[in-house]
């Protein structure tokens, strides 16, 4: 017979797998969805009960890597990313450059009106 302990592992194992009996199989792994798999209630699992850290590191474990295999580009995947990382950047260069441009043409601008204005000052006098 198992202790409760062991129904908790089980649903985690259960979930990890993808194969889960009570919840969905795109199920997140944490402590209330290893609770409920287990058939107990949603917030059973705390970490304030020293028979649970052995569960609970489990179970952070098992999130947390099943996190990195969704994120880990293939070798297609890889080749989008640096391309497209290459040309977000080239973007953000031409970007800044105008934003330069338009600094430098304000300030030429704002000299050529105030040589302007002086200009019609000295004839007007």
């Amino acid at each position: 017979m198992m202790n409760g302990l062991d129904e908790y592992f089980d649903a985690l194992n259960r979930l990890i797998a993808g194969a889960p009996a009570r919840l969905s199989s795109d199920a997140k792994i944490n402590k209330d969805n290893v609770a409920l798999e287990a058939g107990r209630g949603r917030g059973s699992i705390k970490k304030s009960r020293p028979v649970f850290y052995d569960l609970i590191e489990a179970i952070e474990k098992a999130a947390k890597e099943k996190l990195d295999r969704g994120i880990l580009p293939d070798g297609k995947a890889k080749e989008d990313l640096e391309f497209y990382k290459s040309e977000y950047e080239k973007a953000l260069a031409r970007e800044l450059s105008l934003v330069v441009e338009v600094i430098d043409l304000r300030r030429q601008l704002a000299k050529a009106n105030s040589a302007s204005l002086k200009l019609v000052k000295s004839t007007s006098e």
